[in-house]
């Protein structure tokens, strides 16, 4: 009987996490794959905003440093790259 609830809730928490990783509106969900795979690709616990800004400006994005977080404009959509993150050089999410 246990057993089973907690299966229940694991399925139920399991479809609720690829809802919402799905959604675009939670950020999770990037539509520029070569950006997405170019900050996967490396890891830096150092990197600043600047370095980042700086990094992807010479592989010739759009990349403006801000406070705390690098915007990044590709095709009329607005991404917002946070450096440091557990994976990768940033972690990204789309603004607009």
């Amino acid at each position: 009987m246990m057993m089973r609830q907690i299966v229940s809730y694991l399925m139920a928490a399991l479809t609720f996490t690829l809802f919402v990783s799905a959604n675009p509106a939670f950020g999770a969900v990037v539509e520029n794959h070569d950006l997405t795979e170019m900050i996967s690709q490396y890891h830096d616990i150092h990197m600043t905003v600047e370095d980042l800004a700086f990094f992807l400006a010479t592989h010739n994005y759009n990349a403006t440093p801000k406070e705390g977080y690098v915007q990044v404009a590709i095709n009329g959509t607005i991404y917002e790259a946070v450096p440091n993150s557990a994976t990768g050089l940033a972690e990204l999410s789309i603004i607009t």
